[in-house]
């Protein structure tokens, strides 16, 4: 089973975000994805491992040593790694596409690892942000200002895309990995 890594809040946010989430976490099932996420029990985070858990699907979680008391209990696998550098090797690893939702500071700095990694050639797996709400505008800007002004060198769309909706998401995803 080709599984998905995601990357979002360990807050309680909008409705709006929720939603999406929701959604998102359904269509993964449905396209036969299993959740590779941070494994904490709150928050996005808790309603993404509800969600793909309730439609069926397995969640796989990797939490790290300062983060094991807020992990989730039921999941099919949690890995406690001993640090964040390890976390996001083990997310890299388990997963085949990488997904942004709405997140913090923490959400921000797995994603540009991954995409650094990309960059080099480490990996090639789809690296997709989906912009509910508008959410992530300025930062797709500053990616396309990045490319214009010659701070990246490759082409945008082969390092990361933006989706507008969960649905374009996972197509985005499930045309990657045809």
């Amino acid at each position: 089973m080709k599984s998905i890594c995601v990357f979002c809040s360990v807050n309680d946010v909008d409705q709006i975000y929720v939603d999406k989430a929701r959604e998102f976490a359904t269509l993964m099932v449905a396209h036969g994805y299993s959740l590779v996420w941070g494994g904490t029990n709150k928050g996005i985070m808790k309603v993404m491992a509800d969600t793909v858990q309730a439609a069926g699907g397995k969640i796989f979680g990797i939490t790290m040593e300062l983060l094991k008391s807020a992990a989730r209990k039921n999941a099919d696998e949690m890995i406690v790694a001993k640090d964040l550098a390890t976390r996001k090797s083990l997310f890299l690893k388990r997963s085949d596409a990488l997904v942004l939702l709405v997140g913090g500071i923490g959400s921000l700095d797995e994603v540009t690892e991954m995409l650094e990694y990309k960059k080099h050639h480490v990996h090639n797996k789809p690296i997709v942000v989906l912009n509910t709400n508008g959410f992530y505008g300025d930062l797709e800007k500053q990616f396309a200002r990045m490319k214009s002004e010659g701070f990246i060198t490759q082409n945008l769309d082969d390092l990361i895309r933006f989706a507008k909706t969960p649905k374009e998401v996972i197509s985005i995803i499930d045309s990657a990995l045809a």
